[in-house]
């Protein structure tokens, strides 16, 4: 039986919204101090994004915590920014790490309420560090001067509902005595409890 046009695209119009909807997914980061929910890019971003589902699915967020708040008016880097870090705080549970997807490949950049997967050398990110930009954050996309090999860290979404819970764990205490290395006094005083995360 042939189709008509018009049946044709509605067909198509009905099948979008499915398409659409297999290229991102929701997870919310219920916190002690409150929840945030953050929309993940499975299509630019699959790597990435693929990786923090992994971690979300297997239960390894619950019981985590935000527990490193980066501002740019107390970072002593040449290159300042604005995040809250989270993620695993026993980090023996760790899964191997996945190869780097630069913003220069996926066009996700770190703007106000982007996450993307913390690193230190190129092919070291896993799902077990993650961070939230607190407004634009030029210096982490690909060119970016915070990380001397300029290949920038990887964005694979952004915060949909919760950036106020966000500002208020950037506003929280720091223990200006803890942490060592590019963490030296960055570590929250009290960390943040991730109580659960699960996809909506």
């Amino acid at each position: 039986m042939k189709l008509s046009a018009s049946l044709v695209v509605l067909l198509a119009l009905i099948s979008l919204p499915a398409a659409r909807a297999a290229d991102l997914a929701r997870v919310r980061l219920d916190t002690s101090l409150g929840s945030i929910v953050v929309e993940v890019d499975l299509k630019r971003a699959p790597i990435s994004a693929g990786e923090f589902l992994r971690y979300v699915d297997a239960g390894l967020y619950d019981g985590g915590a935000f527990y490193r708040v980066v501002r740019a008016s107390d970072d002593k880097s040449a290159a300042r920014i604005d995040i809250v870090q989270g993620g695993l705080t026993a980090l023996e549970r760790a899964l191997p790490p996945v190869p780097h997807e630069s913003t220069a490949r996926t066009g996700i950049h770190h703007n106000d309420g982007t996450i993307s997967l913390a690193r230190r050398e190129l092919g070291t990110a896993t799902g077990a560090k993650f961070f939230i930009c607190v407004g634009k954050q030029p210096a982490l996309d690909f060119g970016g001067k915070r990380n001397p090999d300029g290949q920038g860290f990887a964005a694979f979404g952004h915060v949909v509902h919760g950036m106020e819970v966000v500002r208020k764990i950037y506003r929280q205490k720091l223990d200006q005595n803890s942490g060592s290395g590019p963490s030296k006094g960055q570590l929250l005083a009290d960390p943040v409890a991730i109580k659960s995360a699960s996809r909506l």
